[in-house]
């Protein structure tokens, strides 16, 4: 089988799936952007995040690097976790520094991520911990939602005949 030879363009270094993809989506954006005009995305971006299930209950961790918890905002809406904030440049913005920006892969500015958890979480029971850039938000199912053991009562086993 011959593949194609791409022509013009230098292969990076490190190939990685994702970066394509984000090449992509800055494309759309930049379309979407000539077409109907600056501020249709938005300027709200989604952090990375996984969601897993334990026996106790629910984490969600999300990357944000270089943030403080007074930046972060968590909060709780029915089964609906939301996790917002704003990140900002360190330092002065790159027009003021005599740069001109050729490319930009840092985010910054509104953030948001939500999540609908199962209906079986228990809203007063949620820790969250901030440690180097993840943040760790733990839910813990409601006690009646726990699996447990049903004991049998009654009687022994049944007599054939």
């Amino acid at each position: 089988m011959v593949l194609p030879v791409r022509r013009g363009r230098a292969v990076p270094a490190q190939w990685t799936p994702f970066s394509e993809f984000e090449e992509l989506y800055d494309r759309m954006g930049r379309l979407l952007d000539v077409t109907f005009g600056e501020g249709v995305r938005g300027d709200v971006w989604t952090p990375l995040a996984d969601v897993s299930e334990t026996e106790e209950g629910y984490v969600v961790e999300a990357e944000v690097p270089g943030m403080s918890r007074d930046d972060i905002d968590i909060r709780l809406d029915g089964n609906e976790l939301i996790i917002s904030g704003e990140t900002r440049e360190a330092g002065e913005p790159q027009e003021h520094r005599g740069r001109r920006v050729r490319q930009r892969t840092r985010r910054y500015g509104r953030f948001e991520y939500r999540t609908t958890l199962p209906s079986d979480i228990d809203a007063d029971r949620v820790d969250a911990r901030l440690d180097n850039g993840v943040l760790t938000v733990s839910i813990a199912r409601s006690d009646r939602a726990r699996p447990r053991q049903i004991a049998i009562s009654g009687g022994g086993e049944q007599e054939r005949r």
